[in-house]
């Protein structure tokens, strides 16, 4: 709910004096009879020119492990060897992950 802090502030004595019919007059007023829209449903709606990938292909080049490369036992990322932190019980281990 939004707050007005520009809005005249109401001192404890006057906030008891409040009818029940008037906090729920209030609160209707400050409910919204907007509909919640879903944002994904709105954002597949909308297309962008030349946005169109359905007939393209991608291609990469993938290139095995290098000798001075090696693959993290908790993260199983490929990284160089000056990323070594630490081998326990053969296990290889990156900065990242130590």
């Amino acid at each position: 709910m939004a707050t007005d802090y520009d809005a005249p502030r109401r001192d404890e004595v006057d906030l008891g004096e409040d009818s029940l019919e008037e906090l729920k007059a209030r609160r209707a007023d400050s409910q919204s009879g907007s509909v919640d829209v879903d944002e994904v449903e709105v954002a597949e709606s909308f297309e962008l020119p030349g946005a169109d990938l359905a007939d393209e292909e991608l291609t990469v080049k993938v290139l095995p492990m290098q000798s001075d490369e090696f693959r993290c036992a908790r993260c199983f990322l490929v990284h160089h060897r000056s990323q070594l932190a630490v081998e326990r019980n053969g296990d290889l281990i990156c900065r990242e992950c130590a």
